[in-house]
C-alpha cells in the first residue's frame, strides 16, 4: 500500500541525521518499492526489475565530505517521491552517520581504512563496528546476485585542492573493468582515473575484492560543511548519476577524456618520526622528479622512483600504520 502523505515529506538524509528509527520502514510508488534496512541503509527495487545489473552507492564515510551526500540525496528524493523511474536494483548507504552528525571526518578512526580486516583491538571504536556492519550489509545485498553485474560507486571529496578537481580511484581488480563502467566514470566528469596496484582496506577495495564488482571511489571537489557546497560544480556528475539510475543510460558525448594513472608506491607512516617533505599547500597530482626525497621515517626514506611521479592524498597527520600519500605514474 502506498502511503502518500508519508511519501511527500520523507527524506532519507534528514531521517538518518536524526538518529531515529523511522516510523514507516518500507513504502512504494508508481516505479519502485523501498525498504529501510538499518541506520543509513536503504534498498530500492524497481517494480519492473529485469536488468542483470545491481548497484551499491555509498557516501558519507567521512562526515566532513558533504557535497556528494547532498547530491545523492537530491537524486534519491526524485526516486522515492516517484518523480523519476528506477532502472537498477539499488542499495544506498550513508557510511558514517555519527561523523556526519558532528561534521567531522571521523569520530574515533578513519572508517575507510577498516574494511576487510579483523582488528579486535579496534572493537571499541564505533567506526570499526560500522565497517563490519557495512560488510555484512553488502554480503546480504549481493548474496543472490552471483550472475549479475555488480557496480559500487563510493562518493567522497578530497581534503586538498587538486590539479584534477574530480577524479576516481579504482581498486586492484581480478579482471578488466567493464567498458560501460569506465564510460560512465567519464560521463560523470572525472578528469583522472587512478588504478591501484595493490590491495587496501577501503570500502571499494572490499566490494571489488570479495565480489569482483566494478568499484570506484569518486573524489568530487573539496570537503565543506552541509549547506556550504556549490552543487553546480558537480552538476555533470549529478546528471550522469540521475540518468544512469533512472534509465540505465550513459552519455557518450564526453567533454573530458580522463587521464589514467597507476599507483607506484605508498608513503606509509611507520612512527611518530614520520616527516613528509611537502608543504600543506601541495595540490593533489603535483609532479615530482626522479630521486626527489618525498618523506622519511627514521631510517626509512621514500624517493621518487620513476622519471616523474605525482602525489595524491598527502597527509602527514594520519595514524601510524596508515598511508600518508600515494605516488602515481601516468599510464600510457
Amino acid at each position: 500500500m502506498i502511503i502518500e502523505e508519508f511519501m511527500e515529506i520523507w527524506d532519507f538524509l534528514q531521517q538518518t541525521l536524526s538518529g531515529k528509527v523511522p516510523i514507516i520502514k518500507c513504502n512504494e510508488n508508481t516505479f519502485l518499492k523501498w525498504k529501510w534496512w538499518d541506520e543509513g541503509v536503504l534498498e530500492l527495487i524497481p517494480h519492473n526489475n529485469i536488468t542483470q545489473q545491481t548497484m551499491v552507492i555509498s557516501c558519507g564515510l567521512h562526515g566532513n565530505e558533504t557535497a556528494p551526500v547532498e547530491m545523492l540525496n537530491k537524486v534519491l528524493n526524485t526516486l522515492i517521491h516517484g518523480k523519476q523511474p528506477l532502472y537498477f536494483h539499488l542499495l544506498v548507504i550513508l557510511g558514517n552517520p555519527a561523523a556526519l552528525r558532528i561534521g567531522k571526518r571521523f569520530v574515533d578512526y578513519d572508517i575507510n581504512r577498516l574494511f576487510g580486516i579483523n582488528c579486535y583491538k579496534m572493537d571499541k571504536h564505533q567506526e570499526n563496528r560500522r565497517a563490519k556492519q557495512l560488510e555484512e550489509v553488502i554480503k546480504e545485498f549481493w548474496k543472490n546476485s552471483a550472475k549479475k553485474i555488480r557496480w559500487h560507486i563510493d562518493l567522497h571529496t578530497a581534503l586538498r585542492r587538486s590539479y584534477h578537481t574530480n577524479f576516481g580511484i579504482l581498486p586492484l581488480k581480478k579482471d578488466m573493468y567493464s567498458k560501460n563502467f569506465l564510460d560512465w566514470l567519464t560521463a560523470a566528469g572525472l578528469e583522472a582515473l587512478v588504478f591501484q596496484s595493490m590491495s587496501s582496506n577501503t570500502f571499494t577495495n572490499f566490494s571489488c575484492e570479495i565480489f569482483n564488482s566494478n568499484s570506484c571511489t569518486l573524489e568530487l571537489g573539496t570537503a565543506k560543511p552541509f549547506g556550504k557546497n556549490n552543487l553546480a560544480q558537480i552538476n555533470i556528475t549529478y546528471i550522469a548519476l540521475s540518468r544512469l539510475l533512472s534509465y540505465g543510460t550513459i552519455l557518450k558525448q564526453f567533454n573530458i577524456i580522463p587521464q589514467h594513472y597507476r599507483v607506484t608506491q605508498q608513503l606509509i607512516k611507520l612512527s611518530k618520526k614520520f616527516v613528509l617533505h611537502m608543504s600543506n599547500n601541495t595540490l593533489n597530482f603535483t609532479s615530482f622528479r626522479q630521486n626527489t626525497l618525498l618523506a622519511e621515517d627514521g631510517l626509512t626514506r621514500y624517493f621518487v622512483q620513476q622519471d616523474h611521479e605525482y602525489i595524491i592524498f598527502p597527509n602527514p597527520n594520519v595514524s601510524i600504520g596508515q598511508r600518508a600519500g600515494l605516488m602515481l605514474k601516468i599510464e600510457e
